[in-house]
């Protein structure tokens, strides 16, 4: 439970900060475009609307088209493994592709539709989903475990943090350099996504309470998330001799752990919408956001621009699907996410910078 925290709480989280941040200090309070060259402009002046403007731009768009692709060939893989298990639906390449193409169709359709229409009445959907999933493992999983779960967790988390984030010396090399180095890849790879979205919500708010709502409460959501579903399974192993999570492979396991609660068919029906409709919101804002950069930070450019983005993903994770599954969406997530991370450290330079100018009530 540590190494979840570690992996999908605080850590991610400062990743979008450091980026959402840094878009909002140079667009809001600099009046410059709302795209990730404008970050730069401390460093480098006016020349960020030259060639090394473009680059930056470039290296964005590319790392959240690959982020966002290997989001959706992930989610199409557990999609798929929860139709199998409901329906007997063959778990296979050309099912993984078929959920793609329909989840690349729903999120057309949102795109078209607009961010008040599409977007944002997707994501409360999915918000509704998600909070309705969560209350009923608390309520019929080991209740009393999850809470006490909640603290014994964090505190877990902080005792091994310095172990976690040290690799010399540890023997478990592809913890280290597989899913670590995956799972950091991959929330930098989606940083120009999250954090644009996050800077666009938070004009007005000052930096304190900015890094409160960035920082502390999705970590703490994302604790109680890992700890309802997490304490449960390991509850179900531990004191019930159920078996089943632990043999499952990894896209199963969640439906493998529903299975042991009561409703398992509804709920594992609930957790497969809910799947769909994430990865649906996911490639619908990252498309407008995509599409954002692309346009030189225009947030109202031609519907036509848009749908090319938004297919161009799908077929980008079709394409990483058909060429080695997981293993290649793992790989080209690591590829893009690398060389954005040293974009994302020259930003944290080029943010204390903005940040230095600005009037002492921010």
């Amino acid at each position: 439970m540590a190494a979840t925290i570690y992996h999908w709480a605080l850590h991610p989280w400062a990743i979008y900060a450091v980026l959402a941040l840094s878009l909002a200090i140079f667009s809001f309070n600099k009046g410059l475009p709302l795209t990730m060259r404008s970050v730069f402009y401390p460093l480098l002046g006016e020349r960020v609307w030259g060639w090394p403007g473009h680059l930056i731009d470039i290296l964005a768009v590319f790392a959240t088209l690959f982020g966002l692709a290997t989001s959706l060939g992930l989610g199409a893989s557990q999609a798929g493994a929860g139709l199998n298990y409901l329906f007997g639906i063959p778990m296979g390449t050309t099912t993984q592709i078929l959920l793609v193409i329909g989840i690349t169709a729903l999120a057309l359709i949102s795109v078209l539709a607009g961010l008040d229409a599409g977007v944002k009445r997707l994501s409360e959907i999915n918000m509704v989903l998600a909070g309705l999933l969560l209350l009923f493992v608390v309520i019929v999983g080991p209740t009393l475990a999850i809470f006490t779960g909640f603290f014994t967790n964090l505190w877990s988390y902080l005792q091994n943090l310095p172990a976690l984030a040290n690799p010399v010396g540890r023997e478990d090399v592809n913890f280290t350099s597989g899913w670590t180095a995956f799972y950091w890849a991959w929330w930098i790879s989606w940083s120009p996504f999250v954090g644009m979205f996050i800077a666009r919500v938070s004009r007005g708010r000052t930096v304190r309470e900015f890094m409160v709502s960035v920082l502390l409460i999705p970590s703490m959501a994302c604790v109680l998330w890992m700890t309802a579903f997490g304490e449960t399974a390991i509850n179900q192993l531990v004191n019930e001799g159920y078996n089943a999570v632990a043999d499952a492979a990894l896209p199963l396991q969640l439906f493998s752990m529903l299975d042991a609660l009561p409703m398992s068919e509804i709920t594992s029906l609930i957790a497969i919408v809910l799947v769909i409709v994430f990865f649906v919101t996911s490639s619908d804002s990252g498309s407008l956001v995509i599409d954002a950069i692309a346009a030189g930070g225009k947030i109202d450019s031609p519907k036509p621009q848009r749908v090319f983005w938004c297919t161009f993903e799908g077929l980008v994770a079709i394409a990483l699907i058909l060429g080695g599954g997981l293993t290649a969406l793992q790989a080209m997530a690591v590829s893009t996410g690398f060389p954005f991370t040293i974009l994302l450290l020259v930003a944290c330079i080029s943010l204390i910078k903005g940040l230095s100018s600005e009037p002492k009530s921010v």
